[in-house]
């Protein structure tokens, strides 16, 4: 019976350890994905791991950051739901990636949600880049991208359940907009 115990307290420590700390660093994708969840779970902590963030923010990313976890905490979801995330455009050191998600509002009601950031490559993991380190030659290169994605079946997709969520909850931007601006 203490072997029992024994197997399974390693095996514990062993799930722990490879667990880490919640934030996929392998692929663009992954660091976009933990992001995401981090935002919705409101982890503050996790999202600065996401940027590669050790300790305090500056200012500028701190701002970015407060504004984006009020958006999520507005609307209150009770999970979310990654529908497909993926990268536009792979460029030499770093790429821009989408994620498609869905906040699930309770009583069957989705809030479709798309959003696109860009990830790096620092020392073999990828993080996501702060809008500080967007220079104006990338977010040409994203916009004229952004451009040829809108053409794909998962963009169309994200707009068809945005304008149906839209039509059966009229006034519920206006709600999450009179909530950000309280």
């Amino acid at each position: 019976m203490k072997k029992i115990v024994r197997i399974l307290f390693v095996c514990l420590i062993l799930m722990v350890a490879i667990s880490g700390c919640g934030v996929s660093h392998r692929s663009p994708e992954g660091v976009v994905k933990s992001l995401i969840k981090a935002y919705d779970s409101g982890k503050e902590k996790k999202v600065l791991k996401c940027y590669g963030i050790k300790g305090k923010a500056d200012d500028t990313i701190q701002k970015e950051i407060d504004g984006t976890l009020k958006y999520f905490k507005a609307h209150d979801a009770k999970s979310i739901e990654i529908v497909k995330c993926d990268t536009i455009k792979k460029y030499d050191d770093y790429a821009l990636v989408y994620v498609y998600y869905e906040l699930n509002l309770g009583k069957k009601k989705s809030y479709p949600c798309l959003s696109t950031y860009f990830a790096g490559k620092k020392k073999g993991k990828y993080y996501v880049l702060p809008s500080e380190d967007i220079t104006t030659e990338m977010s040409k290169q994203a916009a004229s991208d952004y451009a040829s994605f809108m053409d794909t079946k998962v963009y169309k997709d994200y707009t068809k359940a945005y304008e149906v969520f839209i039509k059966k909850n009229p006034g519920y931007e206006d709600k999450i907009s009179s909530k950000l601006s309280s």
